[in-house]
């Protein structure tokens, strides 16, 4: 079989809530026909949430673009009337009539795998400005403009507890970061 260069990214709509399963049945059928040289890769651009059930932490995985799937692919051929037959698929997105479904643009497709990588790491990589002991000022809130100590850090909410020195008494606050500077 030669070897098919041109791929572009195409959309696909699926039966929204079935995007994943969609995907499988792509998968599995360009595999059974052997037609793998001719898609690259389907993808269900996904963000993690966390959400809260019976007081419990769950993370959940939520399809981004609900009731579409991505797929690398020349539509050479039989291709696009395999993928239209598929269970759960709507057509392509942006095809006319009787016409060829259309490729997403460059800037799209960019910013949309742009989107997968940022919302597998969106969190993970937040570096902690400041250390405990460390003398900082009151920026914001209330007590503008007093100095204290950071005594801890919730890196999670992004809050300090600082101890300041009120009227000569120590008092500890609970401050976001965005309500402090170094000094």
């Amino acid at each position: 079989m030669a070897e098919v260069k041109d791929k572009k990214w195409y959309v696909v709509r699926a039966v929204s809530g079935q995007e994943n399963k969609v995907k499988d049945y792509i998968e599995r059928e360009i595999a059974h026909l052997g037609m793998e040289d001719y898609v690259d890769q389907v993808l269900v651009p996904t963000e993690k949430v966390i959400q809260i059930r019976n007081g419990k932490k769950v993370n959940k995985e939520r399809v981004y673009f609900p009731g579409y799937v991505m797929i690398q692919a020349n539509l050479g051929g039989e291709i696009p009337h395999v993928i239209k037959s598929i269970n759960g698929v709507i057509g392509f997105l942006g095809e006319t009539k009787g016409g060829d479904p259309v490729p997403l643009r460059k800037s799209e497709v960019n910013r949309m795998l742009g989107k997968v990588d940022e919302l597998a790491v969106r969190t993970d990589n937040i570096a902690i400005p400041f250390t405990i002991g460390e003398t900082i000022k009151v920026i914001d809130g209330p007590f503008n403009g007093f100095n204290g100590t950071v005594e801890k850090i919730n890196e999670e909410k992004r809050k300090l507890e600082v101890m300041v020195k009120i009227f000569g008494r120590k008092t500890p606050l609970e401050l976001s970061y965005m309500q402090v500077e170094k000094v």
